[in-house]
């Protein structure tokens, strides 16, 4: 069967293992039933912006134009760092938007996916976010009222954890202990000061997240479409954003946001 259009990075539904959806233009593919599978992705050389839909021949941070890159409020630079947000004083690119995502009730949590982090996502992002980053297991740490306060606080305890996944130790499974990550939010949360303490979240469900990988890869070859238009294999797993080919090669679906592929499978 052959599909194309615009792909986006992966929809997912918290399962066991974790459900992939992928884009295609106005269809879906249900990737969870093609692993084992051999599949072929071929680029035509298109890419659209995910944000005004215009051509683009060169595409920025996971999807954009460059208008959009320096204008679009899903662009700004509070997106990547949360603290540099300025909603709360009536300053953004776009008021309207900010509203419905910088002033709302956002998260601190602690994830593992290869150590312990830290990071922030809008409430509504839990647990897309922590499967995006390919974690084996997350807990809330803080609830803020806006995305500038949860900012703040990752800043401070980037002093004590790292904010990065190392994505190849995540893909090859080579995950820290899943560590006592109650133990580790206790352990957080005594180093903020009282003002931010505040907003510890009580609720300390730990969520244990599964992937479906037949095999996780001992070395990693990453794949681009503008380097290879077209990307054959057998489709070994799903983690993160990154579907795994049993030859060990790896592709980033959300890097090629808004470009034109035909999905043969």
């Amino acid at each position: 069967m052959q599909l194309e259009g615009n792909i986006l990075k992966m929809r997912t539904e918290l399962a066991t293992p974790v459900n992939y959806i992928l884009p295609v233009g106005q269809n879906e593919i249900a990737m969870n039933d093609l692993i084992g599978k051999d599949i072929s992705m071929n680029f035509t050389g298109q890419i659209n912006c995910i944000s005004c839909g215009k051509q683009t021949k060169t595409s920025f941070a996971q999807g954009f134009c460059y208008n959009c890159l320096q204008t679009a409020p899903e662009a700004s630079e509070s997106v990547v760092r949360p603290e540099l947000s300025k909603a709360h004083l009536g300053i953004a690119r776009d008021m309207e938007w900010a509203e419905k995502h910088d002033l709302i009730d956002h998260f601190v949590y602690l994830a593992v996916s290869s150590e312990v982090k830290v990071g922030v996502t809008r409430n509504h992002q839990i647990p897309t976010r922590w499967i995006d980053q390919g974690a084996s297991a997350a807990i809330k740490l803080a609830c803020t009222p806006n995305r500038h306060i949860a900012g703040i606080i990752e800043v401070f305890l980037k002093k004590f954890y790292t904010d990065k996944t190392d994505w190849r130790e995540m893909l090859k499974n080579q995950v820290y202990n899943t560590a006592d990550l109650l133990a580790e939010k206790e352990k957080a949360l005594k180093l903020l000061s009282s003002e931010l303490r505040k907003y510890a979240e009580p609720n300390n469900t730990i969520t244990n997240i599964e992937y479906p990988v037949i095999q996780f890869p001992q070395k990693i070859n990453s794949l681009s479409f503008d380097k290879q238009p077209t990307i054959t294999g057998k489709l070994s797993g799903i983690k993160g954003q990154y579907l795994i080919f049993a030859d060990g090669s790896v592709l980033n679906i959300r890097k090629h946001n808004g470009y034109w592929i035909q999905v043969n499978y």
